[in-house]
């Protein structure tokens, strides 16, 4: 089978298309039959040697984390899942998912929603669980709170703009001006040009900040959270004793994958509550490209690769 790998760290150069054995399952294990890809800013991390759980000891290794497909093979102790259900999954580090089968074990993955396509539903895994673990889990947001969601056209902040909704909180978020239909017909209730407006002087308070941005933005968001409040970032620890000071709950946290949560999330979109942006695609072959889009271009939702037809 065809699987893309690195066998030392770089830029988008050093992904290599490799000829590599179709992997046989442990017990508890699945092995799922490929068809789509998605491509995350972790995936370059990991590439650039910026990731620690990846080193140069894992080498020569399959980079990808959420994929969709179909069970092609199942461990012994695995009866929850049976041969080519239709499933997708956001995978640990152990296995990548730029591949045409790839191991995962049976808690994290989930039944693909109906309403999803395989390249659709490959998008939504790694996004979704984080915007979910951060708005529910780590945010406590609660139906009838207001949260600001910085980088809301992105992969994870399209997804949370949509669960934060659902949830029956109140959504501000901060994007480009080309952004502010797309965001709106997401169900933002209020959108802030990051370029042009200051999101501190034009938002009321809000319950919770959810910050997929960091640095200056993140500082800045601290004068509008209520006391109580929360700041949760995905890519940087908050000041704690501005936090102390202010009354207010941090953190900053790295999604877990979780076919329990991923079935809620699948439930929401079938009901047609939450959709799913694909921005563009690539074939597996494309993933170098599909990484240097990802960084350099303006995307709004996420890349897929489509890896078996």
């Amino acid at each position: 089978m065809q699987a893309v790998r690195i066998h030392r760290f770089g830029g988008p150069e050093v992904m290599q298309l490799d000829q590599i054995e179709q992997p046989i399952p442990a017990t508890d294990e699945v092995v799922i039959k490929v068809f789509a890809a998605s491509v995350n800013p972790v995936d370059a991390k990991m590439r650039e040697g910026k990731y620690p759980v990846v080193t140069e000891k894992d080498f020569p290794y399959v980079l990808g984390r959420d994929v969709s497909g179909e069970i092609a093979d199942a461990g012994q102790s695995v009866s929850s899942f049976l041969m080519g259900d239709e499933v997708f999954a956001f995978l640990t580090p152990d296995h990548g998912g730029y591949e045409e089968f790839v191991i995962a074990k049976s808690d994290e993955i989930a039944t693909k929603p109906h309403s999803l396509d395989h390249v659709q539903a490959a998008a939504v895994p790694l996004a979704g669980i984080t915007a979910w673990q951060g708005l529910f889990d780590h945010g406590k947001l609660e139906a009838g709170q207001r949260v600001l969601i910085h980088g809301g056209a992105g992969g994870v902040g399209h997804l949370a703009i949509q669960f934060a909704k659902a949830s029956g909180a109140w959504v501000a978020t901060t994007a480009s001006a080309a952004d502010r239909d797309f965001l709106s017909g997401l169900g933002a209730d209020q959108i802030i040009d990051y370029k042009s407006e200051r999101f501190e002087t034009i938002v009321e308070p809000v319950d919770l900040v959810f910050d997929l941005v960091s640095g200056e933005t993140q500082d800045r968001s601290f004068s509008i959270i209520k006391s109580g409040g929360a700041l949760i970032s995905t890519l940087s620890e908050p000041n704690k004793q501005r936090a102390e000071a202010q009354g207010i709950r941090t953190g900053r946290y790295t999604a877990q994958p979780s076919g329990a949560q991923l079935q809620k999330i699948a439930k929401l979109i079938d009901s047609g509550r939450v959709k799913v942006r694909v921005d563009r695609t690539f074939g597996l072959r494309e993933a170098a490209a599909a990484q240097k889009a990802l960084q350099e271009d303006h995307i709004r939702g996420k890349i897929v690769l489509k890896v078996l037809n």
